[in-house]
């Protein structure tokens, strides 16, 4: 008899048998192990699953749903991200997780699941197209010192919020945002779709050098810093660093390429009125971005910025709103696309307690009425983006409202669909190197089901954005409901 048999036994002393190996108990051994292997396999995600969880982020199902049985959202008006018009008479079926068409509102569509949408308006899912994930909503501070995980745990917090504000995509625009794609795509956390751009990269001084002036001068044996590190920005000056750089963002998977060619307003050291990057630098990013068949985006905000990055092949300006009529001219006959905020110095303003940058952000404000006016009187193609950044009190919690405020420079459709099939056609720039084939921010087939139901009249106004909990009554991302309170 063996020792656990003999020890298991209440007479063992007359035991002369032993069980281990009989055939009953090794099946049972065997899906013991079986079960062990399991766990560990799925200890590690399981752990990060549960991590999540805490926080509140892990994936959520507003309601069941059959696989493979088609959604046919009926008795709707639909703003379909393209026409500036609400059409009646129209259904909408979604069928896994894109649009299979649009029927007409008497006809039914054999085993769907039926929605009633009571009239209400039915438009495309929300395109932020400057964004930064794990930037939002953390301090400066917090960005420049903390521990990574601490960054990373409150961008999956934020991007769950960012999603259940009706912003389906994202276009973030510098930061360490691929892990927390990857995990939004593989489900383990809510959030919107991402186009990453990566580490932001930026010449010595610019408006990504995040570097203290005690960590000066850099010598060629300086290590890297802790915000480069991290992925938020990266150093490089002279066109092969630039080319270095920027390559290195496009294997991690960068979507497109984001330089600084110009000063702002959030850094420390860098003029709101330098220009920043040679035009030889600046090609370099565009050659390295190009050859992998996407583009580069540049934070700039002065004319003579802006005219050096369209005249390198950048393809979409940020900011910009000091540029001069000349200027909006080039962007225009370029087919350059701007990318603009409404920068207000209001109260969804970055908070800056800084004097040079409160002023700088009153200069920019100033800017930003007559940006508007000369994108829309010259035709420059324009698209949304907030730039929320640094604002630990109230992350993106006014993302809808400073939609809503577009509604002050021209109709409220026109500025919807600046957020939506603008903004898609802006994405589809970055090719092959999109990381979710197909048409965004439209609602027309084949596009992604990515959808909102909402209590609002976006064709009078777009103030019902500015609350989502009451005024989103539907959300669903990829034909799966993220929201239904219909």
């Amino acid at each position: 008899m063996c020792q656990v048999c003999e020890d298991a036994s209440p007479h063992a002393a007359h035991a002369h048998f032993c069980v281990c190996g009989a055939p009953q108990t090794l099946a049972a051994m065997r899906r013991i192990q079986a079960d062990l292997d399991r766990r560990r396999m799925l200890g590690g995600a399981a752990a990060v699953l549960g991590m999540f969880a805490g926080f509140g982020l892990g994936p959520r199902d507003a309601r069941a749903q059959e696989a493979g049985r088609p959604i046919l959202l009926t008795n709707l008006r639909l703003f379909d991200g393209r026409e500036l018009a609400l059409r009646g008479g129209l259904s909408v079926l979604v069928e896994g997780d894109r649009i299979a068409g649009l029927p007409a509102a008497a006809e039914a569509v054999e085993g769907a699941t039926v929605i009633d949408c009571a009239g209400r308006v039915v438009m495309p899912g929300l395109i932020d197209a400057h964004w930064h994930a794990s930037l939002a909503a953390v301090s400066e501070l917090v960005a420049l010192t903390q521990d990574a995980a601490l960054v990373h745990l409150v961008a999956g917090r934020e991007a769950g919020a960012t999603l259940r504000r009706g912003f389906t995509t994202v276009r973030d625009v510098g930061g360490p945002a691929f892990g927390l794609k990857m995990a939004i795509d593989r489900g383990v956390v809510e959030g919107p779709r991402i186009f990453p751009s990566g580490a932001m990269i930026s010449q010595t001084g610019g408006h990504g050098d995040f570097r203290m002036l005690s960590e000066l001068p850099r010598m060629p044996s300086t290590p890297a810093n802790y915000m480069e590190r991290q992925g938020v920005a990266v150093i490089a000056d002279g066109a092969d660093e630039v080319l270095r750089r920027a390559r290195e963002q496009l294997m991690m998977g960068a979507s497109q390429v984001k330089i600084h060619a110009g000063g702002g307003v959030s850094s420390q050291y860098d003029p709101l009125d330098s220009i920043q990057f040679t035009e030889r630098e600046m090609r370099a990013a565009v050659e390295a971005a190009s050859d992998w068949g996407t583009y580069v985006c540049a934070h700039v905000y002065l004319p003579e910025g802006i005219r050096r990055a369209v005249r390198a092949g950048v393809r979409s300006i940020e900011h910009g709103q000091l540029a001069d009529e000349e200027t909006a001219r080039v962007m225009a006959g370029e087919g350059v696309w701007w990318s603009i905020q409404p920068f207000l110095l209001d109260e969804d303003a970055n908070p800056k307690a800084d004097p040079q940058q409160r002023a700088d952000q009153l200069r920019v404000s100033e800017g930003t009425v007559r940006a508007f006016g000369l994108g829309r009187d010259l035709g420059v193609r324009m698209a949304f983006g907030t730039d929320i950044l640094f604002n630990a009190a109230q992350g993106g919690r006014s993302q809808g409202r400073q939609l809503a405020k577009l509604a002050r420079f021209m109709p409220p459709l026109e500025a919807l669909r600046m957020a939506t099939g603008d903004a898609g056609e802006l994405l589809a720039m970055s090719g092959e190197r999109a990381p979710y084939p197909g048409s965004l921010g439209v609602i027309a087939p084949g596009a992604h089901a990515d959808l909102l139901v909402v209590d609002g009249e976006p064709d009078l106004d777009l103030a019902f954005l500015g609350d989502p909990d009451a005024n989103l009554r539907l959300i669903m991302k990829g034909g799966r409901f993220v929201k239904d309170t219909l």
